[in-house]
């Protein structure tokens, strides 16, 4: 992974039905779009990962994600816009997410700390009929805690960069993180985390709560 091609990283939220309401949310309208500053990228590449471990539960959130490979046009589709595929986490103080929900405020404190952005190697795209053709997993400890399928997604790849285009811009080198499905969690210090693309190990790695 080179952060240094990465533009802006846009991560869509609640975009699985069972994950919202997993939280207590409301399904969402429109596809709710936050971001991360490019500082949260870390490589998933079998080393270990530093997370805080002060500020409450640290959840993972396990997401398919796309690269944008040319500037965006009206009409263009995902097959033509999108030429990497990768897997990520969007890590989530979950305690701290609670308060700022609370107040109003924006979620970069609980979203966008160093390290947050967990992202394996891309992929070339292999167009979206076939990516729908196939399941993603994350494994803590050798057990499956979250499967995504992305039939299950309540906004689909077109819908979400159309928005994000619309809204924000979008161009080459841009990544979207495209929601994580139901099954979030805590993680504890030493927890092993892999994801896989249809049983293929996209990356693993150690977790560690630093004090």
């Amino acid at each position: 992974m080179n952060n240094e091609t990465i533009r802006n990283i846009y991560c869509v939220g609640r975009n699985y039905g069972l994950h919202a309401a997993e939280l207590g949310n409301d399904i969402p309208e429109e596809p709710m779009i936050f971001t991360k500053p490019t500082h949260a990228l870390v490589a998933i590449n079998g080393e270990d990962i530093e997370l805080p471990g002060t500020r409450g539960e640290v959840h993972y959130e396990a997401e398919l994600v796309l690269r944008i490979g040319r500037g965006y046009e009206p009409g263009l589709t995902v097959d033509e816009l999108v030429d990497g595929l990768a897997l990520g986490i969007d890590f989530t103080l979950r305690d701290v997410q609670s308060v700022v929900k609370k107040k109003g405020h924006p979620w970069l404190p609980a979203k966008g700390f160093l390290n947050s952005a967990a992202l394996s190697d891309f992929r070339p795209f292999p167009g979206f009929e076939q990516t729908k053709q196939v399941e993603y997993t994350l494994e803590k400890n050798g057990q499956e805690v979250q499967r995504g399928n992305l039939n299950d997604m309540i906004f689909d790849f077109q819908t979400v960069i159309d928005y994000v285009a619309r809204h924000y811009g979008l161009g080459q080198g841009d990544i979207i993180y495209t929601g994580t499905p139901a099954g979030v969690a805590a993680i504890q210090d030493g927890d092993r985390l892999e994801l896989l693309w249809g049983g293929e190990s996209f990356g693993a790695f150690t977790a560690r709560l630093t004090k």
